[in-house]
């Protein structure tokens, strides 16, 4: 099995029979000295063929598609696993030999190297405040959010129900509703009874506060925009950029028809 980390933070880990601890320590497995994770954060075992990842610490928080575990837990190829605010994905590397049928045979380029498809989650909710405070819970489809522990987004405090908003993922955002919740759902400090929470907006449920991120402009611009000191070509659009080449071959041109009336350049 293969350990993938879509957002770059970890070269791709291959995980054989044995255990795989996770964490920012200098003597783990696997190296990840990112705010949030813990020096020895999580362990991964991969025993008789089957992977599972088990917390280390009490203030390790882990989740498997969004649903925090804290003993071990089983997984299977194509699970999410989110350390702390790191998020990887299991997946299954076929034995070389074995042939596989070709609905289900991975891609292969030109070099021959297998690529494997993994779907990235849409949308991220990222808790900014209380319990959920720097966790991050991918968005898969539809998904409630409670105190109730059969939520898929458990949230372990009295201000928020037990079964308080459900959301649901679109191409414009997630879809919030109230499940008739004591405290409120609020989308940019407002009360809602339904509506749409886009990227970068606010998800309150009473003082509990989530940041809506889309996982791919998160790697590129991080959770405020660009970042400090970043240089105007590399926000630069296509359209701009074409206008800045075409600005500076009109100028070149320029000077040369000057230099050739000035006799500078041979008629």
């Amino acid at each position: 099995m293969k350990l993938i980390f879509p957002n770059g933070e970890h070269a791709s880990v291959d995980l054989a029979e044995g255990r795989w601890t996770i964490g920012s320590a200098a003597d783990c497995t696997i190296v990840v000295a990112l705010p949030g994770v813990t020096a020895r954060h999580a362990q991964f075992q991969i025993k008789n063929g089957i992977a599972s990842v088990q917390p280390l610490a009490p203030d390790a928080p882990v989740a498997v598609n969004g649903r925090p575990v804290a003993a071990e837990t089983p997984l299977k190829p194509g699970d999410l696993i989110t350390v702390a605010t790191v998020g990887c994905r299991l997946a299954a590397v076929e034995r070389a030999g074995a042939v596989a049928p070709a609905a289900a045979r991975p891609a292969v380029d030109e070099s021959g190297s297998t690529r494997l498809r993994i779907a990235l989650p849409r949308f991220v909710l990222r808790g900014v405040s209380g319990p959920t405070f720097g966790k991050a819970f991918p968005i898969h489809g539809t998904m409630t959010i409670g105190r109730q522990a059969d939520c898929d987004i458990t949230v372990a405090t009295e201000e928020v129900s037990r079964h308080h908003a459900r959301v649901q993922a679109t191409v414009e955002g997630l879809l919030v509703e109230d499940l008739g919740s004591a405290n409120g759902t609020y989308i940019g400090g407002k009360r809602v009874q339904s509506g749409l929470l886009k990227t970068g907006e606010e998800l309150r449920l009473d003082t509990v506060r989530f940041l809506l991120l889309t996982p791919g402009a998160e790697l590129q611009h991080g959770t405020g925009g660009a970042t400090a000191g970043e240089t105007p070509a590399a926000g630069a659009s296509p359209a701009r950029t074409g206008l800045l080449i075409g600005v500076a071959i009109a100028g070149i041109a320029l000077v040369a028809a000057a230099l050739w009336f000035r006799g500078v350049i041979p008629h």
